[in-house]
């Protein structure tokens, strides 16, 4: 029978292996997001696949278990895109991406991560629909796409987030009707506006997609 000192040390073993590839894999998702972006002044240089974890990159940040909770990446005169790696960060609270010029979709794996708690994409050339995906990120409370190429409509199953503050759409293309429900009920106009929206939906009077 294995003696308790044996058991102890194979246990702590594990659980550091088993932390090892967590946060290596987000060490991985990273740089495959960095693949996708072009950065002409090198705030990406210190992003090395080659180390145990990301935590000593900059504008990464980790908690006490070298999980990635923040991405800071605002106003870094990149460009390119985000693609389906963005989902691997599970532990991230805060995506910081304002003020680039990253365009293409916003992939809809960013509803993967549940901790989000603020989404700050504005400021960039981010195109196609607002994922509906981000109804699963019952934590969010700011999310901010303001400023973009952004089209279709507001998905109705936002109302659904029960914690979300601040929500900003404004100089879109956006279309349909605005929503009422749920945290919509606080926000003011300005947040909509530079659109094709048609004001507030009128429940019963004016379908949702009205003109879309």
């Amino acid at each position: 029978m294995a003696s308790p000192w044996l058991l102890s040390l194979f246990i702590i073993v594990i659980l550091s292996f088993s932390s090892g590839v967590s946060t290596n894999s987000e060490g991985n998702a990273l740089h495959t997001l960095r693949t996708r972006l072009f950065d002409p002044t090198n705030v990406l240089q210190s992003w090395d696949p080659t180390l145990v974890n990301p935590c000593t990159w900059f504008h990464v940040t980790c908690n006490s278990d070298n999980h990635v909770v923040r991405l800071d990446l605002g106003n870094s005169n990149i460009s390119g895109t985000l693609g389906p790696e963005l989902g691997e960060l599970k532990h991230l609270q805060y995506l910081e991406l304002y003020r680039n010029n990253i365009g293409g979709k916003i992939p809809k794996e960013i509803g993967n991560l549940e901790k989000l708690i603020s989404i700050d994409l504005y400021g960039n050339r981010f195109e196609g629909t607002i994922p509906k995906s981000i109804a699963n990120l019952k934590s969010l409370r700011f999310l901010r796409l303001n400023n973009n190429k952004l089209t279709g409509l507001i998905p109705r199953e936002l109302t659904a987030l029960p914690n979300l503050v601040v929500f900003d759409v404004s100089n879109n293309d956006l279309c349909g009707t605005i929503p009422v429900d749920g945290p919509f009920a606080s926000f003011p106009l300005e947040s909509f506006e530079n659109n094709r929206l048609n004001g507030p939906e009128l429940k019963g009077l004016v379908l949702y997609d009205f003109r879309c």
